[in-house]
């Protein structure tokens, strides 16, 4: 997958989450979540961004630790609110399915990373 491809998924993800909360009730402890799950899956494309201007291999290992931080706690809010039976299951699925692969991906771009830094120091 391209950086390009990567940073269209990752802002198709962030859509994917907004249009998500806009689905769920008008509750005021609903709102505190909703607020929560905004920011953090829209920031995954926004810091994914940032990766893209890493500058060097350990800036890209910082970097994209913030971007799976906030991948992992998008995933969190989803499954509050899936326990919480605020949504139907096949609302969820597509965006938990989304976060799961982005998941994966990021993690498999941090451990090629980490290897080419440890291979240097080597």
């Amino acid at each position: 997958m391209t950086t390009e491809e990567l940073k269209l998924r990752t802002k198709n993800f962030s859509i994917e989450i907004i249009n998500l909360v806009e689905k769920l009730p008008n509750l005021n402890t609903i709102r505190v979540i909703s607020n929560q799950i905004v920011r953090s899956g829209t920031s995954v494309g926004a810091n994914y961004r940032a990766v893209c201007r890493a500058r060097s291999d350990r800036e890209f290992v910082s970097k994209m630790n913030i971007v799976l931080e906030e991948v992992d706690e998008t995933l969190f809010w989803l499954e509050i609110i899936r326990e919480k039976n605020w949504l139907l299951e096949n609302e969820l699925e597509k965006v938990w399915k989304e976060g799961n692969e982005l998941t994966a991906i990021f993690v498999s771009s941090l451990k090629t990373v980490n290897n080419r830094i440890n291979n240097k120091q080597s």
